[in-house]
């Protein structure tokens, strides 16, 4: 079998090819994620929080 240059290939072939290498997150979104401060005052845990003790 003759190999081809990845960028001789067709889009499509390209495609599968870089589809085939991409592994799975398993459900994990890829978006960076930033750890909330404790100092800072949120509304929405407060309520969140009355709520669980009524």
């Amino acid at each position: 079998m003759k190999m081809i240059p990845l960028n001789k290939q067709s889009k499509k072939a390209q495609k599968e090819y870089h589809a085939e290498r991409r592994g799975s997150w398993n459900g994990l979104k890829p978006v960076t994620r930033v750890v909330k401060s404790k100092k800072v005052y949120d509304r929405n845990k407060l309520k969140k929080i009355s709520l669980v003790t009524d």
